[in-house]
């Protein structure tokens, strides 16, 4: 690849450009900003890397110039900095920067500073599964293989907030995840599909709600006048839980969320009511091209149930339209579900012809049964497969396991 960078240190342009030239990627450089427009232009990088605190042009004015032209329109920005703080962060996004990389955090190690600059480039989003089961964790030896854990899923892209969907038991493990990287702080959106226990049970043990300088926004629906700070704190009462809500140390602020689109980052959310008991939202994230729906939980009936509501199923289909990926209640197999009717959930061959209607790419089964054991899921996922294979499907199925990764973009 090629990159341009643009500094007034001679030694933080002497480590950038050797750490990159050493990956094999072409660079030039500019020690001062006069003139680096130009040059620019002339050599249409990949990436520019320039810096804040420059000499009569700073690098906010040189990204408004650069995002001026047209043929730079796919060339990425990374601000490369010693200052550190959140305001300058914001600001050199609003000014068309796509990334802001800290030298004192990265400069000292050029193996990370080189994959931070390449994930920034690329802008490939990481799909990770923390807890897969639904209503209660089980810890049985025959449910290891896909986990016990109860619904967190994250989505990550680096340098963007931390999507996080759902606050099972699931979330300790993304927790741990977190505490062992070397971050200096994480800053994360916990989208909230509804409020029953196996969904945010586990928010008080969600370790970096505890930290000084982490920053969490708490998305989820309000019920009537309640709204979900509210449904949250309740559940931290100290009658309840010993460690209430005033006791986090990080920024944490609460948001009410209905059918409707909200921008987080380079992140497009958008949500709809699912049919379950209560207000329950599904959301689909649309980043770069891709997109990604987590849809639990939700009662798909069929057709030829008296309470089969076809409008609500069109307009379901719409909402996951051509995704990449939709993650999916499939609680039940088939021949358990007529059982569990009206419980809220759905089976695998409504699932099936779901993601079949409306042209998702990969379909994954999320949100089991607690009494199904790894065996029971293999069968389900054979059972969708089966359904998907009738209906002369391209789509892909996937169960995915406790701990699993994929990547959008790769």
């Amino acid at each position: 690849m090629r990159f341009f960078v643009i500094d007034d240190s001679k030694t933080t342009t002497a480590i950038t450009t050797t750490v990159l030239q050493a990956a094999g990627h072409e660079v030039q450089s500019a020690l001062t900003p006069q003139g680096a427009e130009e040059a620019v232009l002339a050599f249409q990088p990949d990436a520019v890397l320039l810096d804040l605190m420059m000499p009569h042009i700073d690098g906010f004015e040189l990204c408004v110039r650069f995002r001026k032209h047209p043929q730079l329109d796919r060339t990425k920005i990374i601000v490369l900095s010693a200052k550190s703080y959140d305001f300058d962060k914001r600001r050199a996004k609003s000014v068309g920067a796509d990334g802001f990389l800290v030298k004192q955090e990265l400069l000292s190690d050029p193996e990370r500073f080189l994959q931070e600059v390449m994930s920034l480039v690329s802008k490939k989003a990481e799909l990770a599964y923390w807890g897969v089961r639904g209503t209660l964790p089980v810890p049985s030896e025959k449910m290891l293989g896909y986990g016990g854990n109860t619904p967190c899923v994250s989505l990550a892209v680096d340098n963007e907030p931390l999507l996080i969907f759902d606050a099972g038991t699931g979330i300790t493990m993304l927790a741990n995840h977190l505490m062992a990287q070397s971050k200096s702080r994480v800053t994360a959106k916990l989208l909230i599909s509804h409020p029953h226990w196996d969904h945010i049970n586990a928010i008080p043990f969600f370790t970096p709600l505890y930290v000084k300088g982490n920053e969490i926004e708490i998305i989820g629906p309000a019920h009537g006048h309640t709204s979900f700070g509210e449904i949250v704190s309740a559940q931290m009462d100290d009658v309840y839980f010993p460690v209430t809500v005033r006791e986090f140390a990080a920024r944490v602020y609460f948001r009410d969320i209905r059918e409707e689109t909200i921008n987080i980052g380079a992140f497009e959310v958008k949500s709809i009511l699912l049919n379950h008991p209560g207000a329950c939202l599904g959301y689909r994230v649309n980043y770069n091209g891709y997109s990604v729906c987590y849809v639990t939980d939700n009662e798909l009936y069929p057709a030829d149930n008296a309470y089969y509501n076809a409008e609500y199923n069109e307009g379901l289909v719409e909402f996951i339209r051509d995704a990449d990926i939709l993650i999916t209640d499939c609680t039940y197999l088939d021949e358990e579900y007529p059982d569990k009717m009206g419980w809220g959930h759905s089976c695998t061959r409504e699932v099936a012809h779901l993601a079949h209607a409306a042209n998702v790419r990969a379909l994954h089964l999320f949100h089991h049964d607690p009494a199904q054991d790894d065996a029971a899921i293999d069968r389900k996922l054979a059972q969708a497969e089966w359904h998907l294979a009738n209906l002369k499907s391209s789509v892909v199925c996937i169960c995915p396991r406790e701990g699993s990764r994929y990547v959008l973009g790769a």
